[in-house]
């Protein structure tokens, strides 16, 4: 009797530390995401008086696509590191803005490698949660399960981007440079929501910081800042297992 009383207390003990230790288990994640990107050059737009916050440079026009791979590891349970790859469309024209009288138009397509850190300001509490993993129920308030099953977090990092431009009739005639590799800073903000042990499905908004002026094959005078171009993603991030020596297990 006493040997089981002894037991018990260890394992009442011991419970909430090892289940604050779940998440280092999988502290790994596969990322596939796809959404669109937004280009904010020297082709098209409205000037600086007119366009208060840049808000009148977003249009449905100018929007194309992007496409990314990813793998993080959680360095602690708040912070993570990221190693990506994307593959990002730009579009720039100036049939909408100040400068229609130009007819420059621009179709930009760039491979960006870049590695990422990102800080969990908000974590799911699903992560530690020894019933949820093993048996991959919720309870019945479902408002609650929102809550618990997500994670917010904010990113930064650097990277680069292998860029060519397709630029018109009109813009080629300007015989400016149209092809390149320039550093990026991406940073922006992400959410995630756990639907299953393994599975998360989550968006994210991307911005990039490019040291070039040249991503739409042109600059200016004028031209006052370097190119910046954002990325909002659906993405679906797959939990992997670590194994014993630390590293990923794909069994």
């Amino acid at each position: 009797m006493k040997r089981l009383i002894i037991i018990s207390m260890v394992v009442l003990f011991c419970a909430p530390y090892s289940s604050a230790q779940l998440w280092k288990m999988k502290r790994y994640e596969a990322v596939a995401s796809l959404g669109t990107s937004q280009f904010y050059g020297d082709v098209g737009g409205y000037s600086n008086g007119e366009n208060a916050w840049g808000l009148k440079d977003f249009t449905f026009k100018q929007t194309r696509f992007n496409v990314s791979g990813s793998f993080r590891y959680f360095i602690l349970d708040e912070v993570s590191a990221r190693l990506s790859l994307s593959y990002v469309m730009l579009h720039a024209t100036d049939e909408r803005g100040d400068n229609q009288d130009r007819g420059y138009e621009a179709v930009t397509s760039l491979f960006e490698p870049s590695l990422i850190g990102e800080y969990y300001f908000i974590r799911n509490r699903e992560r530690n949660s020894f019933l949820f993993q093993v048996r991959r129920a919720v309870s019945r308030n479902r408002v609650k399960d929102f809550f618990r099953s997500i994670d917010v977090y904010a990113l930064a990092g650097v990277g680069g981007s292998a860029y060519k431009v397709n630029p018109n009739d009109a813009l080629e005639e300007r015989d400016m440079q149209t092809s390149g590799f320039t550093a990026v800073i991406p940073f922006g903000l992400g959410a995630k929501l756990t639907v299953d042990p393994n599975i998360l499905i989550g968006v994210e908004f991307n911005s990039r910081y490019a040291f070039t002026d040249y991503l739409d094959g042109y600059t200016s005078d004028w031209s006052t800042r370097n190119d910046i171009y954002h990325t909002f993603s659906v993405t679906l991030n797959y939990r992997i297992r670590t194994a014993r020596n630390g590293w990923p297990s794909f069994r």
